[in-house]
């Protein structure tokens, strides 16, 4: 059964159970490109700042959906070492594979932004949203960035997600995010992507025209 229209459905549904309690000044950050269509509905409906984490997955060479982890902005790097080891991957090719990302990491950044400087996030909410999340890497290496940024507070919205890897990024005494807020997390999780009636992937462009629309 399909949880959400498109993702900007899933995002207005996002942004009214956020409102409900709103974090205390956020800078919306989406995960480009799937992200930002859900971030852009989130700050609107909160009236916040709408910015990018450039964030890439590091996918296993000879089947790339399967994260062995991420890299993105402020030199932020995670590894899924259950991944790697299951996948065989050594630690020349995993290297490889983390510089290719990062190269484009920065190209992304710079077509993103179109020369805007990244929203001043020092003392505030970094309110991280994603179209969904299936590993948690590359939200692992978003919360990163935030906190590198200097966020006193980090916040993960996200429309769905499996029930495991939510209870992951909120565990332990120095959890990755503060706070962890999901619609649906459904029992027997396979993919993002079955979760909507339209999952069409989103342009560079469109990520653009949000972003820019925003300011």
């Amino acid at each position: 059964m399909h949880g959400f229209a498109d993702r900007a459905d899933a995002g207005r549904r996002l942004g009214a159970l956020l409102v409900a309690d709103p974090p205390p000044d956020p800078v919306v950050f989406g995960l480009p490109r799937g992200g930002v269509p859900v971030a852009a509905e989130v700050a609107r409906a909160l009236g916040a700042p709408l910015d990018v984490l450039v964030v890439r997955k590091v996918g296993v060479p000879w089947q790339p959906e399967l994260a062995m982890g991420a890299v993105g902005e402020e030199g932020a790097a995670v590894r899924n070492a259950d991944v790697v080891r299951a996948a065989g991957v050594d630690e020349q090719t995993l290297r490889a594979v983390e510089r290719r990302e990062r190269a484009e990491v920065q190209r992304r950044a710079e077509l993103f932004r179109s020369g805007r400087a990244p929203e001043p996030l020092i003392g505030r909410t970094a309110l991280i949203v994603d179209d969904g999340i299936a590993t948690g890497a590359t939200v692992r290496a978003a919360c990163a960035i935030a906190r590198a940024r200097g966020a006193a507070r980090v916040v993960v919205a996200v429309p769905v997600a499996p029930p495991e890897v939510l209870a992951e990024l909120r565990a332990g005494s120095d959890p990755v995010a503060d706070e962890v807020v999901c619609l649906e997390a459904p029992e027997g999780f396979m993919a993002v992507g079955m979760h909507y009636v339209d999952f069409r992937q989103t342009p560079d462009g469109e990520v653009v025209r949000l972003l820019a629309s925003s300011g």
